[in-house]
């Protein structure tokens, strides 16, 4: 049997930095608090707790007085860097810097342009997205599918982003219909795009859906929780049915790899590498 893996896939620099940055913090400390998952897999968060890293949630942040905590890549809203200051919490903030330049991008809008809408294309509810909303002071308006259309006013102007971490087709199609949209009123103007697509993310549905159908079979190693992973499992999936979704070395088991001869191994934005090796090894070891 020959197995391949992936060199496009795991973790995006953003990631590597957050945990880069507090494996580093942990070398001359036992301990350090992280606000929400620094990545969304269970496997690496398993191995950074034993390292000493411990997540909490906002509401056990909210409860913190004079500690240290990391800022995951996905960034924060305004509210978190306040609630620091009060309660007098050290900061290490590891936001990834694309998400940080969005972030900047859409307070500028919002100081130079009151009067627009902001519009986020992303999942509702994630940390990200609750990051960008934070520089609208929770006035921009997030898009999760065509059926949110329906929420915007289209007699104001508008300024339309994405989730870092977004598909660029359902990016593309949400923005050809809110343009139409727009058209239809006789206001085809107030409407402006902006292209905020991480260009690792974009390039990775080509990436994937290129290596998938080289393959007898594809295990895609990814967090259920992981909404790159699921997106990029469908990607994967249409392009190769044998395609199978797997979150650990246990469930190899569940899976008949007799009529295989060629298998690839490839995972999400937030799958560690080790991970894919050590599926890699013990599939080869059957």
């Amino acid at each position: 049997m020959n197995i391949t893996i992936d060199k496009n896939s795991g973790f995006c620099f953003g990631v590597i930095h957050a945990i880069k940055t507090a494996e580093e913090y942990l070398k001359q400390n036992n301990s350090l608090y992280c606000l929400g998952d620094i990545v969304h897999n269970n496997e690496e968060l398993n191995r950074l707790a034993g390292l000493g890293l411990k997540i909490i949630t906002p509401k056990q942040f909210e409860k913190l007085y004079n500690t240290t905590v990391l800022i995951r890549a996905h960034g924060e809203p305004p509210a978190t860097y306040q609630i620091a200051k009060n309660n007098n919490i050290t900061l290490i903030d590891a936001t990834c810097q694309v998400v940080a330049q969005l972030q900047k991008k859409i307070k500028t809008e919002v100081e130079k342009h009151p009067a627009s809408q902001i519009l986020i294309v992303g999942k509702a509810g994630h940390a990200e997205v609750e990051g960008l909303l934070g520089q609208t002071e929770q006035n921009g308006k997030v898009i999760s599918s065509i059926h949110d259309l329906e929420n915007i006013d289209y007699s104001k102007p508008a300024k339309l982003y994405a989730q870092t971490t977004q598909s660029a087709e359902k990016y593309n199609e949400i923005a050809e219909k809110i343009c139409e949209n727009y058209k239809a009123k006789g206001n085809e103007k107030a409407i402006e795009i902006h292209n905020t697509i991480c260009k690792r993310v974009r390039n990775r549905e080509n990436q994937i859906r290129d290596f998938a159908s080289k393959f007898d079979a594809v295990l895609f190693v990814s967090d259920q929780k992981s909404s790159n992973g699921l997106f990029l499992y469908e990607v994967c999936n249409k392009r190769n049915r044998n395609t199978f979704f797997i979150s650990s070395v246990e469930q190899l088991s569940d899976i008949d790899f007799e009529n295989y001869s060629t298998i690839g191994i490839c995972g999400a934005t937030s799958t560690p590498i080790w991970l894919m090796e050590k599926i890699g090894k013990e599939v080869g070891e059957d």
